[in-house]
């Protein structure tokens, strides 16, 4: 097969490629979930906090869980770039406390520019985390672009009465992280050097499932997943919809081998510093360096559980208080 820098066909990469949280936002103002002329089902999450999936409880006591999510490639290996999209694509419907059940592939692929067997790659990566997960594929779209991009859509099904969601955290509750952050910056090092991080790959391509799995055992119900607007990013939108206050130790947030250096570097995404200036208005950062600010707003790709409760196995990062002056504080 012939090799490509395949990050190089992107302006950005991976989940850093997303449109700034602030600027989304202000896009959907006054888009609310409005029920259908003759419902099938009730929706039980949609877009009112920025959730990770929509969730709609239908006949028999389960719900749908409906997800999408595609990016450009975060990695030059086309095999990796497809596992990472589909661990990425299938966090929604794990964050959410669901069983994925099937996807659909989401491709943009420029037919002139790269060759089909680079992206017979991607797809194969994609189908075997599929696989792993117990999840069908069963075909999905693709079109002609001049970026390349890949994903999926993926539906899942749910208990209702177990649904994990962003707006269920309390004061009092621990704040626990599943994987350790920083892939933003890794990756922003891959794309400009050529050097391969292994130790993030494996990050990315890990899929949330036990960790969701486990967060059901212990009754939790408040749950997001990292991504592209960083921990930072994710931590604010949870506390905002929960209505309190996240109080974080800088110290003790764990972080990939090779991240802090490569933010001290400069390898930081644009993303990241995007993510950061859309959460500083709502957190007291006390004294805390920039450099691990960056990092605390690093643009993740296909990251962990950002969990409101202890998890086995899963650092404690802080914790839930009652609302303050600001919804986010570090220390």
């Amino acid at each position: 097969m012939i090799m490509q820098r395949l990050t190089h066909y992107a302006q950005g990469g991976g989940c850093a490629c997303k449109i700034p949280a602030g600027e989304l936002e202000s896009v959907l103002a006054g888009f609310g979930s409005e029920p259908p002329g003759d419902p099938l089902g009730e929706l039980l999450v949609g877009t009112e906090t920025g959730d990770d999936a929509a969730v709609v409880r239908i006949e028999g006591g389960t719900a749908i869980v409906s997800t999408a999510d595609f990016f450009t490639p975060v990695v030059d290996d086309p095999y990796d770039w497809g596992r990472i999209a589909a661990a990425n694509a299938l966090s929604d419907v794990y964050a959410m406390g669901g069983r994925p059940l099937v996807a659909l592939n989401v491709l943009c692929w420029p037919r002139d520019g790269l060759p089909y067997e680079i992206a017979r790659e991607v797809l194969r990566g994609g189908a075997d985390v599929a696989r792993q997960a117990g999840c069908h594929v069963a075909g999905g779209h693709s079109v002609n672009g001049p970026e390349p991009m890949y994903g999926m859509a993926v539906t899942g099904l749910a208990d209702p009465a177990r649904l994990m969601r962003n707006d269920a955290g309390r004061p009092g509750l621990p704040l626990s992280l599943t994987k350790p952050i920083g892939s933003g910056a890794l990756n922003n090092r891959h794309k400009a050097t050529g050097e391969v991080f292994p130790q993030a790959i494996e990050v990315m391509t890990r899929l949330n499932a036990d960790a969701a799995q486990a967060a059901l055992e212990a009754g939790i119900r408040c749950v997001t997943d990292v991504t592209g607007f960083g921990l930072l990013g994710h931590l604010y939108k949870l506390a905002r919809a929960s209505g309190v206050t996240a109080v974080i130790d800088a110290a003790a947030v764990p972080l990939i081998e090779g991240a802090r250096e490569a933010v001290r570097d400069g390898y930081v995404p644009g993303g990241s510093r995007r993510n950061l200036d859309w959460v500083a208005p709502h957190t007291d950062t006390g004294t805390v360096a920039e450099e691990t600010l960056l990092l605390l707003a690093d643009a993740q790709t296909s990251g962990g559980l950002l969990v409101a409760g202890e998890v086995p196995g899963a650092p404690v990062i802080g914790e839930l208080i009652p609302r303050g002056d600001h919804a986010v504080v570090i220390h």
